[in-house]
């Protein structure tokens, strides 16, 4: 049965004691069981609420939001500009429902990690907690039940697609901050860890989970114009980068080698943005420019990670 990721907003009507909100977003790969998981957390947490004697935590709803809800059937993952159009209202509504009296469960195709990123500064931007959730499931494993789903007309997806889906899916990494902390769900574990997804998003009896955003993701006042700059002149070095490899070589695509130093300094190996085979206009790359600021300029990042968050943005972007 395949699944897809979630996401839990939780809040409290009481502006003394407030509960923060709750991100869950589950990630993996087509048809590994993501809504199975999904359901089993959502009964769990539902038990939960239901039978707590904390008043901010009964007040507390649960909201699903999936493809299926929102109407988008699985073959908008096999069109680039169907599949980001797609993105763009799954996230749409789950920032509509980032409200400290919901738990969301954001249950889809999270298998990009520039995706992921953004959710996780959508959180961060209303002072959500978060955590992913992995079903791990064997390649194998998850084509033997997207075939199986096939059989018997319940589901699963056109056998070239979820091959596609599946070269394109890029794992969480519990070492970056976007993923953390990461559950794994092993595909034979009956029961996801529900006491500890509750623990890292709610907090323990007695305790209550307080949302501090961090430097990286909190815009200090007293830089924020000297943050911008920077945010734009980086971006915009970058891009003038693939712009004129893009001149010498004849509007083709390739590797190109960003050279820029605030970019490269501290990163091992060298920073590539690959360009697809019929290369990148101008107005695309100014547009994607525009997008990453816009998204960024709220949220402060390390200076030293600016430049390789754009550049994974931009790739990310060129794959679809």
């Amino acid at each position: 049965m395949p699944v897809r990721p979630l996401l839990f907003v939780l809040s409290s009507p009481c502006p003394l004691t407030p509960i923060p909100h709750q991100l869950i977003l589950l990630s993996g790969l087509p048809t590994s069981g993501k809504t199975q998981r999904t359901q089993q957390i959502q009964a769990d947490f539902s038990s939960r609420i239901s039978s707590s004697t904390d008043p901010h935590i009964r007040s507390l709803r649960i909201v699903h939001i999936s493809d299926s809800s929102l109407g988008l059937s699985r073959t908008v993952y096999d069109a680039g500009r169907a599949e980001k159009d797609a993105r763009a209202a799954f996230s749409s509504a789950v920032k509509r429902e980032l409200t400290r009296e919901t738990i969301v469960l954001a249950d889809g195709m999270n298998y990009i990690k520039g995706f992921r990123y953004q959710l996780y500064c959508e959180a961060k931007a209303v002072r959500t907690t978060s955590c992913v959730v992995q079903p791990a499931v064997p390649p194998a494993v998850a084509r033997e039940w997207n075939e199986k789903a096939l059989a018997e007309g319940s589901g699963g997806y056109d056998k070239e697609l979820w091959e596609n889906l599946v070269f394109r899916h890029e794992e969480p990494n519990g070492m970056n901050r976007w993923d953390a902390p990461l559950f794994v769900v092993p595909y034979d574990d009956e029961h996801p860890p529900y006491e500890e997804i509750w623990d890292a998003l709610v907090g323990k009896p007695g305790e209550r989970k307080e949302v501090r955003p961090n430097a990286a993701t909190v815009l200090k006042k007293g830089a924020e114009s000297g943050y911008l700059a920077f945010l734009e002149r980086v971006c915009g070095e970058v891009v003038k980068e693939v712009e004129e490899w893009g001149r010498e070589n004849g509007g083709q695509g390739g590797s190109v080698e960003i050279r820029c130093s605030d970019v490269v300094q501290g990163r091992e190996g060298p920073v590539v943005v690959e360009v697809p085979v019929d290369g990148v206009k101008g107005p695309q790359l100014q547009r994607l420019r525009r997008q990453f600021v816009a998204q960024n300029r709220v949220n402060e990042i390390d200076k030293r990670r600016v430049g390789g968050l754009f550049v994974d943005y931009l790739n990310d972007a060129f794959q679809d």
